[in-house]
């Protein structure tokens, strides 16, 4: 008979766990979408001059893609507690967490410094993030349809 690895999560802990990330990076990234607005009511310069259209498109860009990922982390979490038989893989729970960080950061630190109208090196935590995106959406659609 074999121990559980005293690092691993029971099934429940790991389905609790993207959940309270979930709704805490909800809270986080729509926080961040109010600060964009209020960006672009006051017209700061720095955020809506013309030559910061790259800046706009890339805070925009993690806003959005933040929101999204705390809401799939929020479906996953509920996916993992409601569904008989199924149980979220952790390398899925930890995929889908970084996944929901580095997306968004790496568009967010894109836009701190532009490079003559292109996103700063921070971009390249974008296709990294994407990679985790896939395999754990990809996973979870895989493991939910050995159920049957």
């Amino acid at each position: 008979m074999t121990r559980p690895s005293k690092r691993a999560l029971p099934v429940t802990q790991r389905a609790d766990r993207n959940l309270r990330f979930g709704w805490w990076s909800l809270l986080v990234f729509l926080s961040l979408g109010a600060a964009l607005e209020t960006l672009h009511g006051f017209k700061i310069g720095w955020y809506v001059d013309v030559g910061n259209e790259t800046r706009r498109l890339m805070f925009t860009l993690a806003h959005a893609h933040g929101t999204l990922l705390a809401l799939v982390n929020i479906a996953a979490g509920l996916t993992g507690r409601n569904v008989d038989r199924f149980s979220l893989r952790p390398s899925v729970s930890f995929a889908l967490i970084w996944a929901a960080i580095l997306l968004p950061a790496g568009f967010f630190l894109g836009g701190i410094v532009i490079y003559d109208g292109d996103p700063g090196l921070g971009v390249w935590l974008v296709p990294i993030g994407a990679l985790l995106l896939f395999y754990s959406v990809a996973r979870v659609a895989i493991d939910l349809s050995k159920l049957n």
